[in-house]
């Protein structure tokens, strides 16, 4: 017998993976059904308590999605609720009238099913930080994330630690446990040989020095804020970061070739 034919005991296991994959993905597709139908509203006038209706539901969703199995497809659920996210936080006249308060709930699902999902984490600062006003919810669910990192795993993940660190500096005033945040991405950072992480790492560990001298150091608040800047996800974000360097004394410069330099206040 050919020993590329298969038994029918052999093909039906062979397909348990297919259908389980086909049926998550289903599943996934039906939760889309409201999200769907908010969307073909778009451009229509809707009420605020409309809106809020629609965040009621969604957040009911964002539950039954924490607690729903998926069959060892983690990843998959938590890069469809990223996009979930994307939406929901893209829909500027919505969240004008509603807020950002479902930012940390995408972000709870998406740290749970996917804590190496790096780029997740500077969307979660962002959003729920920034726009939703809840640093404490933002800082614990890096910290939970966390546990399941190492310095190489995913790679560059010392990012994480930084966004820790610049909430803790300007949203909490915690100027100790920033500290300590950023001494980690540094350590993190050191572990890599290429020009992007050495600098990551000597920028990371200036900052420390600067609130070891002073836990109030303008300049370290410069520095993170520079980093917001640096990493901001839309132009709201960028003009919160350079006025507030230039509250603490600081200067946002463009160079003629369009690259963007922060100059330090002049006192600390």
């Amino acid at each position: 017998m050919s020993t590329l034919a298969r038994s029918p005991k052999t093909l039906s296991s062979s397909l348990w993976p297919f259908l389980i994959a086909l049926l998550c993905i289903l599943a996934v597709g039906w939760l889309q059904v409201p999200r769907l139908n908010q969307l073909k509203g778009t451009g229509k006038t809707t009420s605020t308590a409309e809106l809020q209706k629609q965040v009621e539901a969604e957040k009911l969703r964002l539950n039954l999605l924490k607690k729903s199995p998926t069959f060892g497809f983690d990843n998959l659920l938590a890069d469809w609720v990223f996009l979930n996210f994307t939406q929901y936080f893209g829909d500027e006249q919505a969240r004008a009238e509603t807020g950002y308060q479902l930012s940390p709930e995408y972000f709870e699902v998406i740290i749970d099913r996917d804590p190496r999902f790096l780029q997740a984490y500077l969307f979660l600062s962002a959003s729920t930080t920034l726009y939703a006003g809840m640093p404490e919810r933002s800082i614990a669910l890096m910290e939970k994330g966390l546990k399941s990192l190492s310095p190489q795993s995913p790679p560059k993940s010392y990012y994480i630690w930084r966004y820790k660190g610049i909430d803790e500096l300007l949203f909490l005033a915690d100027a100790t446990a920033a500290r300590k945040s950023f001494e980690t991405a540094a350590e993190w950072a050191s572990t890599y040989i290429d020009d992007e992480s050495q600098q990551v790492a000597a920028m990371s560990r200036q900052t420390a020095q600067f609130l070891a001298r002073n836990p109030l150091s303008k300049s370290a608040q410069v520095s993170a804020w520079s980093m917001v800047l640096q990493n901001a996800i839309d132009d709201r974000t960028r003009q919160i970061a350079i006025n507030r360097i230039e509250a603490l004394g600081g200067k946002v410069i463009i160079t003629p070739q369009g690259a963007v330099k922060i100059q330090l206040p002049e006192t600390d």
